[in-house]
């Protein structure tokens, strides 16, 4: 029997499943402090045991976007803030080459607030 998040995977159809599939692995391993949380139904990431960031398909887009939990935070005029509080979302095109650059960018960026919160907490 799958676990949760490897069900959410196998549902999806293609060429969704694919760029989330390669997203799924390509988040984990990004960082050695970044691990996968099954929350409110969705896939998760972690980082340090803090909600992270988490893959989706936008409804009314119908298109896979990495939502970043505290995307006030990750300076890019490219991310979609809608109607979110914190999260900010970055939109995919799953035909074409996913742009792993700026998507790294984006990780460290997340990643850097996280460091620089953690740093202020220990003041």
């Amino acid at each position: 029997m799958l676990k949760p998040f490897d069900n959410y995977f196998e549902k999806l159809v293609e060429p969704d499943r694919s760029c989330l599939q390669f997203l799924r692995g390509h988040i984990s391993g990004f960082d050695p402090d970044i691990t996968e949380a099954w929350k409110y139904g969705m896939p998760f990431f972690c980082y340090k045991k803090r909600m992270f960031c988490y893959l989706w398909t936008h409804k009314k887009l119908n298109q896979p976007y990495i939502g970043f939990v505290e995307g006030d935070y990750v300076d890019d005029g490219r991310l979609l803030r809608e109607k979110r509080a914190r999260m900010a979302i970055f939109i995919l095109d799953p035909v074409k080459d996913l742009p792993v650059k700026r998507i790294d960018a984006l990780l460290k960026k997340a990643i850097s607030f996280y460091k620089k919160e953690a740093v202020s907490k220990e003041k």
